[in-house]
Protein backbone atom coordinates (compact mmCIF):
# COMPACT_ATOMS: atom_id res chain seq x y z
CA UNK A 1 0.00 0.00 0.00
CA UNK A 2 1.29 3.66 -0.71
CA UNK A 3 1.84 5.66 2.41
CA UNK A 4 1.99 9.28 2.73
CA UNK A 5 5.70 10.27 3.62
CA UNK A 6 6.05 12.01 7.28
CA UNK A 7 8.25 14.95 7.72
CA UNK A 8 7.41 15.12 11.44
CA UNK A 9 10.83 15.10 13.19
CA UNK A 10 9.34 14.49 16.21
CA UNK A 11 8.87 10.74 14.58
CA UNK A 12 11.88 10.59 12.22
CA UNK A 13 14.34 11.26 15.44
CA UNK A 14 12.92 8.38 17.62
CA UNK A 15 15.29 5.38 17.37
CA UNK A 16 13.33 2.19 15.27
CA UNK A 17 12.27 -0.32 16.86
CA UNK A 18 13.76 -3.70 16.17
CA UNK A 19 11.71 -5.29 13.17
CA UNK A 20 10.28 -8.96 13.86
CA UNK A 21 9.18 -11.22 10.40
CA UNK A 22 5.80 -10.06 10.95
CA UNK A 23 7.04 -6.39 9.52
CA UNK A 24 6.68 -7.77 6.09
CA UNK A 25 3.70 -5.77 4.94
CA UNK A 26 5.57 -2.72 5.83
CA UNK A 27 8.36 -3.87 4.19
CA UNK A 28 6.09 -3.94 0.92
CA UNK A 29 4.33 -0.45 1.84
CA UNK A 30 8.15 0.78 1.56
CA UNK A 31 8.53 -0.77 -1.66
CA UNK A 32 4.96 0.46 -2.81
CA UNK A 33 5.49 4.08 -1.45
CA UNK A 34 9.16 4.40 -3.54
CA UNK A 35 8.06 3.31 -6.53
CA UNK A 36 5.06 5.74 -6.22
CA UNK A 37 7.41 8.43 -5.85
CA UNK A 38 9.73 10.12 -8.90
CA UNK A 39 13.70 10.08 -7.83
CA UNK A 40 13.30 7.79 -5.01
CA UNK A 41 15.30 4.86 -4.17
CA UNK A 42 15.60 4.55 -0.76
CA UNK A 43 13.27 4.61 2.06
CA UNK A 44 13.14 3.74 5.96
CA UNK A 45 9.96 2.75 7.95
CA UNK A 46 9.87 6.24 10.01
CA UNK A 47 9.65 8.21 6.91
CA UNK A 48 5.92 6.51 6.41
CA UNK A 49 5.39 6.78 9.83
CA UNK A 50 6.28 3.10 11.29
CA UNK A 51 9.34 3.48 14.13
CA UNK A 52 10.73 -0.30 13.14
CA UNK A 53 14.04 -0.39 11.84
CA UNK A 54 13.03 -1.83 8.02
CA UNK A 55 14.89 0.12 5.28
CA UNK A 56 14.50 -0.97 1.48
CA UNK A 57 16.54 0.57 -1.63
CA UNK A 58 16.24 0.36 -5.18
CA UNK A 59 19.32 -1.03 -7.43
CA UNK A 60 20.32 0.43 -10.78
CA UNK A 61 17.99 -3.12 -12.13
CA UNK A 62 14.81 -1.08 -10.59
CA UNK A 63 15.35 -4.65 -8.10
CA UNK A 64 13.93 -3.33 -4.75
CA UNK A 65 15.88 -4.85 -1.36
CA UNK A 66 14.90 -4.83 1.87
CA UNK A 67 16.75 -4.91 4.86
CA UNK A 68 15.48 -5.51 7.99
CA UNK A 69 17.67 -4.18 11.34
CA UNK A 70 20.49 -2.82 9.37
CA UNK A 71 23.97 -1.75 11.32
CA UNK A 72 26.89 -0.31 9.41
CA UNK A 73 29.77 -2.47 11.18
CA UNK A 74 32.56 -0.55 9.52
CA UNK A 75 33.24 1.70 6.62
CA UNK A 76 36.30 2.83 4.66
CA UNK A 77 37.18 6.03 2.33
CA UNK A 78 35.16 8.78 4.24
CA UNK A 79 33.83 11.38 1.67
CA UNK A 80 31.69 14.05 2.48
CA UNK A 81 29.06 14.51 0.13
CA UNK A 82 25.47 16.76 -0.13
CA UNK A 83 22.38 14.46 0.34
CA UNK A 84 19.03 15.57 -0.43
CA UNK A 85 15.95 13.12 1.64
CA UNK A 86 12.72 12.50 0.74
CA UNK A 87 10.97 13.87 4.18
CA UNK A 88 13.32 16.60 4.75
CA UNK A 89 13.07 19.87 2.34
CA UNK A 90 17.11 20.99 2.59
CA UNK A 91 19.83 19.56 1.44
CA UNK A 92 22.27 18.21 3.63
CA UNK A 93 26.64 17.53 3.89
CA UNK A 94 27.26 14.17 5.42
CA UNK A 95 30.10 12.15 5.66
CA UNK A 96 29.95 8.84 3.74
CA UNK A 97 31.75 6.59 3.20
CA UNK A 98 32.73 4.58 0.05
CA UNK A 99 32.66 1.43 1.14
CA UNK A 100 30.59 -0.13 4.36
CA UNK A 101 30.39 -3.51 5.82
CA UNK A 102 26.19 -4.30 6.82
CA UNK A 103 24.83 -6.46 8.93
CA UNK A 104 21.30 -7.11 8.71
CA UNK A 105 18.55 -9.62 8.31
CA UNK A 106 16.38 -11.06 5.35
CA UNK A 107 13.33 -12.30 5.42
CA UNK A 108 13.61 -16.04 3.81
CA UNK A 109 10.21 -18.37 4.37
CA UNK A 110 8.88 -16.28 6.86
CA UNK A 111 12.47 -16.36 9.21
CA UNK A 112 15.07 -13.80 9.47
CA UNK A 113 18.59 -14.97 8.13
CA UNK A 114 21.18 -12.52 8.99
CA UNK A 115 23.05 -11.37 6.69
CA UNK A 116 26.88 -9.42 6.29
CA UNK A 117 27.51 -8.12 3.29
CA UNK A 118 30.13 -5.64 1.53
CA UNK A 119 28.67 -2.43 -0.30
CA UNK A 120 29.95 0.22 -2.17
CA UNK A 121 29.56 3.68 -4.34
CA UNK A 122 25.87 4.47 -4.47
CA UNK A 123 24.54 1.72 -2.51
CA UNK A 124 26.38 2.23 0.13
CA UNK A 125 25.55 5.53 0.70
CA UNK A 126 21.77 4.63 0.13
CA UNK A 127 22.26 2.42 2.95
CA UNK A 128 23.99 4.73 5.40
CA UNK A 129 21.33 7.21 5.06
CA UNK A 130 18.55 4.68 5.66
CA UNK A 131 20.57 3.21 8.71
CA UNK A 132 20.73 6.87 9.74
CA UNK A 133 16.86 7.12 9.72
CA UNK A 134 16.61 3.74 11.58
CA UNK A 135 18.60 5.11 14.70
CA UNK A 136 16.68 8.44 14.80
CA UNK A 137 19.35 10.68 13.22
CA UNK A 138 18.49 13.34 10.89
CA UNK A 139 21.21 14.58 8.09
Amino acid sequence: MIRDLVKDEAILSQVCEKATPEDADLAQDLIDTARSLDDCSCLAANQIGQTKAVAIYIDDDDVAHVLYNPKVLMGIRPTRVVEGCMTRDEYSKVTRYAKVKVTYDELVDGEFKQRRRDFTGWIAQMIQHMVDHCNGKLV
